[in-house]
């Protein structure tokens, strides 16, 4: 049975034995940073959605674009060049079209807002540090800054892992012990964001210029830690990815040790 009255008793008794974390509150202006920063998450959701109703309409009429990835400069001019002789399919095409163009200014518009928060306190130190991990960016560490807000809640990197949900589920009964698919049980905003940043593991370690610009300024600790993560977590997703069919599924791996990373970035003294 469970009640309002019973979890504040059960609360109660947990206050009385020391048993309760205390956690810095977000004020009412960080929270609305967190909403702007979801606004951004439901934008990029919004534009994935239409780019690939556009991919799948041009699918089914065996238009397959083969010069490399989609979404590129080159692929908008391939887009630019498609033409339907039957004046319905060109009509559905320019909806699909304009839907994507739309979006993508969505979403542009909506980052355009949030970069103003980007040296703005309390957001600022993990901005620099979070954003001096591959695949992180600048835009990433706030959006993790703006939801975790108080990593030191977590008194080690497991607990964080399992508040993203990237832990596996767990099916065991006495001495049988069974592990299944991740729990998703934590927030899904960040797990998205590390799952996106993930995936720039799959390549050799290396410190572009993007990289080195956005870690100017940053403490040389800082530096370090990253690139021991970038090391690590590329040599693991070449490992797991000679292993593995689906890829997907190596990501998720990565996004997990790559949380622990960032935890460790945010709770280190340095």
């Amino acid at each position: 049975m469970k009640t309002d009255k019973r979890d504040a008793r059960h609360l109660a008794g947990l206050h009385r034995a020391g048993e309760l974390t205390a956690i810095a509150v977000p004020n009412p202006a960080q929270e609305a940073v967190r909403d702007l920063c979801r606004t951004r998450g439901d934008m990029v959701q919004d534009l994935t959605r239409a780019r690939n109703r556009l991919t799948k309409f041009l699918l089914r009429h065996s238009m397959i674009y083969r010069g490399g990835s989609n979404w590129t400069c080159r692929h908008e001019r391939w887009l630019s060049s498609l033409h339907f002789e039957d004046k319905a399919l060109a009509q559905t095409y320019s909806h699909y079209r304009s839907t994507v163009q739309l979006r993508d200014s969505a979403l542009e518009a909506v980052e355009v807002d949030l970069r103003d928060y980007f040296a703005t306190d309390p957001f600022a130190d993990a901005v620099a540090r979070l954003g001096a991990y591959k695949g992180v960016t600048h835009m990433g560490g706030l959006c993790l800054g703006a939801e975790v807000f108080d990593w030191r809640r977590f008194p080690k990197a497991r607990a964080f892992m399992g508040f993203t949900g990237l832990t596996c589920s767990e099916y065991s009964t006495g001495l049988s012990e069974k592990r299944g698919w991740i729990t998703r049980a934590g927030n899904s905003h960040i797990r998205a964001q590390l799952c996106e940043a993930a995936w720039s593991y799959q390549h050799r370690p290396a410190l572009g210029p993007t990289l080195r610009a956005r870690q100017d300024g940053t403490t040389p600790a800082t530096v370090a830690r990253s690139w021991a993560a970038q090391s690590r977590l590329s040599k693991r997703f070449a490992t797991l990815a000679s292993r593995k069919n689906v890829k997907s599924v190596v990501a998720t791996a990565i996004a997990r040790e790559l949380a622990g990373f960032l935890w460790a970035e945010m709770t280190a003294d340095d």
